[in-house]
C-alpha cells in the first residue's frame, strides 16, 4: 500500500517512481490507476501550453505556467474525496481541474471575468488565490469549521516556497497546530519565488521541518513523482480524518517556465539548471513505467493527446463565447437591494434598469 510506504519514510524524501521510470522499495503500483494519473497529467501539460499561447495572442491576461509541477498537483488532490476542500493558488490549475473545477472557469478567471470564480455545485474548491499566502488562512478556517460541525472533511491548501515567507503562513500554521485542524499544507517547492532562489528564502535546511515549531509533522517528497506525492497526501488525509491534526508536505519540484508571462527567467536563472531538471520531467517517468509494463505505446499517447486537446479547445470556445457583463449587471450584482450610491453611479453611467 502506498499509504504504508509513506508511513515508513516520513522523515526522508519519499520517492516511489525514479526519473528513469523504475519503482523503488519494491512498490508495485496498479496500472489502471497510473494510467488515469498520466492521462490527467497529459491534459494538464497541454492546457498549460494552450493557456500560454492564448496569453501571447492577447486572449488572456497574465498567466502563471505550472509546467513541471503536474505530478505535484495531480498527486496532491487524487486522495481527496468529494466532501473535502481544495484551497489553491494561481499556479494550481492542474490540481483544480482534476478536483472538478472546469477548464472553462479557469480560463474565465484569466480573461478577467469574475464568473470564473464560481465553482460548479458539489465542487468544494475556492477560486484560485492571487494573493500570495492569504488563502492558507481560509483553508484553516474551513477545516476548523469541519471540527465545529462534527464532520470529517479535510482542507488541502497549495502554495509555493515563496509563500512560506509570508506572515499568513505563520498564522495559518500556528492556528492549525493549536486547534489540531484537519488541514494539509502542501508546499510546491519549485526552487524560485519569482527571482528569489530557495537558498535565500529561509535559513531553515528544509521547509518541511518548520512544522515541528507548530506542533505537527512535516514530510518531504519527490514532487516530480506523482505516486510519491499521492502516497504522502494519502497518509496526511488519513491522519487528519482520524483527528490527528494537520500535516505540512514539502514537494521538491521545479518551475520549468517563467514565473508568469511577464517574467524573463533568463535574467536570474542558469539554463544548465533548467536542462538538469528537464531530465526529471514528471510525465516522462510515468510514461516510461507504463511502457515497461506493456500498458502504453505511441498510439495510446496520440489518442490521449487528441482527446485532451478536444476538451481544452471546447473549453476555450465556451469561455470566449460568454458575453461580457453589461454595466447594468455589474451594478446589480453588488447587493440584493442597491444602495443610493450605486443607483447614482448607474444613472451617471446612463444605464437604465430593464
Amino acid at each position: 500500500m502506498l499509504q504504508q510506504l509513506a508511513c515508513q519514510i516520513m522523515s526522508g524524501l519519499l520517492q516511489i517512481l525514479s526519473p528513469d521510470g523504475r519503482t523503488v522499495n519494491g512498490t508495485q503500483p496498479q496500472v489502471s490507476t497510473v494510467i488515469r494519473r498520466y492521462e490527467a497529467m497529459i491534459e494538464s501539460r497541454l492546457y498549460d501550453r494552450k493557456a500560454s499561447a492564448l496569453q501571447r495572442q492577447g486572449r488572456l491576461a497574465t498567466y502563471a505556467s505550472y509546467a513541471g509541477q503536474e505530478a505535484c498537483q495531480i498527486g496532491a488532490v487524487a486522495p481527496l474525496s468529494r466532501r473535502d476542500w481544495l484551497v489553491a493558488s494561481y499556479r494550481d490549475a492542474a490540481a483544480m481541474r482534476f478536483f472538478g473545477y472546469p477548464w472553462k472557469n479557469l480560463l474565465l478567471t484569466r480573461i478577467g471575468d469574475e464568473r470564473g470564480g464560481c465553482p460548479p455545485e458539489g465542487v468544494n474548491a475556492l477560486p484560485p488565490s492571487i494573493t500570495v499566502g492569504g488563502h492558507m488562512i481560509h483553508a484553516v478556517g474551513i477545516a476548523w469549521a469541519e471540527i465545529l460541525q462534527g464532520g470529517d472533511a479535510v482542507a488541502l491548501t497549495m502554495f509555493g516556497d515563496g509563500a512560506t515567507s509570508e506572515g499568513d503562513f505563520h498564522e495559518a500554521m500556528n492556528f492549525a497546530g493549536v486547534y489540531r485542524t484537519p488541514t494539509i499544507f502542501f508546499c510546491q517547492n519549485n526552487g524560485w519565488a519569482i527571482s528569489m532562489p530557495r537558498s535565500r528564502q529561509t535559513a531553515s535546511p528544509t521547509i518541511a521541518q518548520k512544522a515541528e515549531a507548530y506542533g505537527f509533522g512535516g514530510v518531504m517528497v519527490d514532487g516530480n513523482d506523482v505516486l510519491a506525492v499521492e502516497a504522502a497526501v494519502s497518509e496526511a488525509v488519513g491522519r487528519a480524518r482520524s483527528g490527528q491534526g494537520p500535516t505540512l508536505i514539502e514537494a521538491i519540484t521545479y518551475r520549468m517556465n517563467a514565473h508568469t508571462t511577464t517574467d524573463d527567467p533568463r535574467r536570474y536563472r542558469d539554463n544548465q539548471e533548467v536542462e538538469e531538471w528537464q531530465k526529471r520531467d514528471p510525465l516522462e517517468r510515468v510514461r516510461l513505467w507504463l511502457v515497461d509494463q506493456g500498458a502504453w505505446d505511441e498510439a495510446r499517447q496520440a489518442e490521449a493527446e487528441r482527446k485532451a486537446t478536444e476538451r481544452i479547445e471546447a473549453a476555450v470556445q465556451e469561455a470566449e463565447a460568454i458575453p461580457p457583463f453589461t454595466a447594468t449587471e455589474i451594478f446589480d450584482a453588488m447587493y440584493a437591494t442597491p444602495t443610493g450610491a450605486l443607483l447614482d453611479q448607474r444613472r451617471r453611467a446612463q444605464v437604465e434598469r430593464p
